[in-house]
């Protein structure tokens, strides 16, 4: 019989859970039992590839410490692996025993999510081990403690060799129902394949690579529609051929497009009668306005006043806000 135990803890000296199955592993191998430990921090770059390991395992043991929530990221990050490159059918034959300690809170909580999380992988869960342990030395010298973790190693290893049966799951039925339609039916040897892949980091640098050129491709196809649909130039002719003095007003206005970055902020400075448009970025103005190209259009096409976009929450100002309520007096944007 072979046992895997999959650590997922931070291996400082002082955690519960190093005891907890170190004392496991000694009962194990005193019952001819072949146990392989892989510590997740130590292999945290090759996680993706571990879930390879699990084709020659009749059971395995998942142990996490709580610190302070949950069962901790490399645990989830091998359990993620298992869903996305895990052989389901081999895993659907293996026993697994959770074992969590915790030096603060939330034991009982961390086993019954990995249990559950196994049950989704279609696995069979055990009994396990979880408890709470402030100071580990009281663990490790305490004969009631030890006998625990002896009585439990025995019924992880009698329930494994006997391969005793396991009542269903409802999250089975149900991952079974949800996952169907995004499921990839992959062979074990594309399972493994992919899953190397996932571990090289050249060959993810490289398909990041092509990803980003690819995404580049498309935002630049986007900015010659947008380009296409309307410009900063296009908008201050409009903004010009509106325009209205009015007395007394002396402000210079800034239009930022916030979804758009590829268009130009437009400067209005108005001087009494006097108003000039400027497609270009600039600091020192009275009243920054910042929009949605989309907003923009729908104030020049008269279906929104500033005012109304601003209170509505479509615009967002700085400066002045009685210059805000001036814009709709300079631009007769409203039709009729």
């Amino acid at each position: 019989m072979k046992i895997n135990i999959y650590y997922g803890g931070r291996g400082i000296i002082d955690d519960p859970t190093l005891s907890v199955i170190s004392q496991i592993t000694a009962v194990l191998q005193e019952l001819n039992v072949k146990v392989q430990q892989y510590n997740l921090y130590e292999q945290r770059n090759g996680i993706t590839a571990l879930p390879n390991t699990l084709k020659d395992a009749d059971g395995i043991i998942l142990a996490s410490t709580v610190e302070w929530f949950g069962v901790g990221g490399y645990m989830m990050q091998f359990l993620d692996a298992c869903w996305l490159y895990g052989d389901k059918e081999k895993i659907k034959q293996i026993y697994m025993a959770p074992v969590v300690m915790s030096t603060t809170h939330g034991e009982r909580e961390g086993m019954t999510n990995l249990a559950a999380a196994w049950e989704m992988l279609g696995g069979l869960p055990c009994e396990g081990i979880c408890g709470y342990i402030a100071d580990t030395t009281k663990l490790e010298n305490s004969s009631e403690y030890s006998k625990i973790i002896d009585k439990k190693a025995e019924n992880i290893y009698r329930t494994i060799s006997q391969k005793m049966p396991v009542f269903p799951a409802s999250n089975q039925a149900v991952i079974n129902k949800v996952a169907v339609a995004n499921s990839i039916d992959l062979t074990p040897q594309e399972s493994e394949q992919l899953s190397e892949y996932a571990s090289d980091d050249k060959y993810v640098r490289t398909q990041k690579e092509d990803l980003q050129e690819l995404a580049s491709i498309f935002r630049d196809k986007m900015g010659q529609e947008e380009a296409a649909a309307g410009s900063s130039d296009e908008y201050a002719k409009v903004l010009k051929k509106k325009f209205t003095p009015v007395a007394g007003v002396r402000a210079k206005y800034k239009i930022v497009f916030q979804d758009n970055s590829r268009l130009n902020p437009i400067v209005i400075d108005v001087d009494n009668s006097k108003c000039d448009l400027r497609c270009q970025d600039e600091d020192g103005c009275d009243v920054v306005i910042t929009a949605d190209q989309k907003v923009f259009e729908e104030i020049l096409d008269g279906h929104m006043t500033f005012q109304r976009a601003f209170m509505g929450g479509s615009v967002k100002m700085k400066g002045d806000f009685k210059l805000l309520r001036s814009m709709d007096q300079l631009f007769e944007l409203m039709s009729e």
